[in-house]
Order: structure tokens, then C-alpha cells, then sequence
């Protein structure tokens, strides 16, 4: 069984309404849940990470399928003069929404051409002298994995699994990006969040190329292009969605990085001029509503098979 009706309903609301700020975000609880476990139980250690991971998917997934339950049984105690209103699909579509982000990283990366300070809040490397061109890159390679990581991923999981799919893979994600980190503190704690990261983001990564391609009309000659590039990131699935946008704006992404005080040599993904200008991430911007198009069609040919 697909849900690809409920997942077109959370994406188009996603879209239109964003973020609902009367309730604490589902994501937000998950990250409450992560800090306090690790304030009270961590050790460096693998087994202490994976106590950690399976604790949380553990409450995650319960949660969620009691929500579930309660959803059906609700629509259930329900009825409308609508024949083809099916009140369980829009009430999980409602609460499926919450799990995607496309609403809010357009806003955020649209919010770097107006405050580039702000870069800050969005990617890991350091922000402190970056130049004008460096900040457009940075947020065009944080659009372009979060369309991956925050829209196709949770879309995938929802339509395969449902509410405890989508809601299971936000906190993976969640863990990933809270200790999924090779420092000293986290590189045996996190080693389980950030292999099971991996692992579930391989095919939507993928997915997400192939779908920035298509919008961008790349052609089908440059897919062996963005495969090759994507492979030179240390990450087994970032380099896809990254290389892609790079193709599909003729800019070059990636390159030396600082992280923490320290220069990472990162290959170049994508092919056209290094400086990245604000007309770059405007063009990236305007591929949203490309992406709508993509999604929603995808979504309707699921739904009608």
C-alpha cells in the first residue's frame, strides 16, 4: 500500500502554510529527546550510540503508529456528505506536513540574499570571513542537500511507510545531524545515527539528482557527469543532489572549505564560472516551482496506478 495521496496533501500544505507556530515541532521534541539522553548516559562508545538510536526510533515509531491508529479511528467516528472525501488521508496529510521542509528552506535560503549573516544558521562550516561568493555557495549547497535531506527523503518514506515511515526517518535525521559528527567526542557515539543516515538517504540522494535534472532540463547526457562528481564527496549521498544543482546553474560548487579552523580540500561538483553571484542563488530559488511540478506529478501518477 502507497500513500501518496496523504503525501501530496502534506507537500501542497507544506507549501502554502509552512511551518504551523502554535506547536512544538515534531523535530524539535526529537532533538529534546537526543540532548537528554546524551547529557545523562553518554560514554564514548559505540554501544552508547546505538542505546541512543534505538531508543529514540523506538519512541519515535510508537508514537507515530499510535497516531496513526488514532487518525483512522477518528476519520472513522466521522462522516461528511462528500463521497470522495476521505477524512483519514487529509487529517494524516495535515499531520505528515509537519515532517516536510520545502516551505522553510526556501524562505531560509531566500533570507541569505537579504541578511547573508544569517548563513550562519545553515550549514556547519565556518562563517566568520566569508567572502560575498563563498556565502551564495554555501547556501545554493544547503539548498541542494536539503531538498534531499528535508523534501524527497521524508516524501519517499511517507509514501512507502506512512506517518511512522516519515516521521522515523525525521529522526534519523535528526540524530544524524545532532551526533553524526567524525570529532572526538561524537566519532564513535554518533557512528550509528550516521551510518543508519547514510543508509536511509542513498536512494532519495538519487532520487533528488534525477529530479533537479529533469526540472533543469540538463538532458540525460549529463547524468554519468553528476554521478562521477558525486562520488569525489566524503559523504556517500550529498555529492548527487550538489553536483546536480552545480550542472543545472553552470556554476562550480564545492572546493576548499573551512571547517573549524581548518581547510577541507573538497573537489569541485557541477561545471560553469567559480564565482557564484546573488543572480546564482535567485536561479537556484526559481527551481522551486519547477520542483513543485516534478513532485506534485510524480505524486498524481502514484495516486492514479
Amino acid at each position: 500500500m502507497l500513500y501518496a495521496d496523504v503525501a501530496l496533501i502534506a507537500y501542497v500544505i507544506d507549501r502554502v502554510a509552512g511551518e504551523f507556530g502554535f506547536i512544538r515541532h515534531p523535530v524539535v521534541m526529537m532533538g529534546d529527546l537526543i540532548g537528554w539522553f546524551e547529557k545523562r548516559f553518554y560514554r564514548d562508545s559505540v554501544g552508547r550510540g546505538v542505546l541512543l538510536g534505538l531508543m529514540v526510533l523506538g519512541l519515535v515509531w510508537g508514537v507515530s503508529f499510535a497516531l496513526s491508529m488514532l487518525v483512522s479511528g477518528a476519520a472513522q467516528g466521522l462522516s461528511f456528505e462528500w463521497e470522495h472525501f476521505d477524512v483519514h488521508v487529509w487529517l494524516a496529510g495535515v499531520i505528515a506536513s509537519t515532517a516536510i521542509a520545502a516551505r522553510m528552506l526556501y524562505d531560509s535560503v531566500a533570507d541569505i540574499l537579504i541578511h547573508p549573516a544569517h548563513i550562519r544558521y545553515l550549514v556547519s562550516r565556518d562563517t566568520e570571513d566569508l567572502s560575498e561568493s563563498d556565502t551564495y555557495k554555501a547556501a545554493i549547497e544547503t539548498y541542494a542537500e536539503n531538498v534531499s535531506d528535508g523534501v524527497i527523503a521524508p516524501l519517499v518514506y511517507l509514501v512507502l511507510f506512512g506517518l511512522p515511515g516519515v516521521f522515523v526517518y525525521k529522526a534519523v535525521n535528526t540524530l544524524d545531524s545532532m551526533v553524526g559528527y567524525r570529532n572526538a567526542r561524537y566519532e564513535k557515539f554518533g557512528k550509528f545515527s550516521a551510518r543508519l543516515d547514510d543508509i536511509l538517504n542513498w536512494i532519495p540522494a538519487r532520487v533528488t539528482a534525477l529530479v533537479m535534472m529533469v526540472a533543469s532540463r540538463s538532458g540525460a547526457a549529463t547524468i554519468p557527469l553528476v554521478w562521477r562528481q558525486a562520488k569525489g564527496h566524503e559523504s556517500p549521498n550529498a555529492g548527487y543532489p550538489i553536483a546536480a544543482m552545480g550542472w543545472a546553474l553552470g556554476v562550480k560548487l564545492g572546493g576548499p572549505t573551512s571547517y573549524f579552523g581548518q581547510i577541507k580540500e573538497k573537489p569541485f561538483f557541477g561545471h560553469g564560472h567559480e564565482e557564484i553571484v546573488r543572480e546564482d542563488v535567485e536561479r537556484a530559488l526559481k527551481m522551486q516551482w519547477k520542483f513543485d511540478a516534478a513532485i506534485i506529478v510524480i505524486l498524481g501518477v502514484l495516486i492514479w496506478i
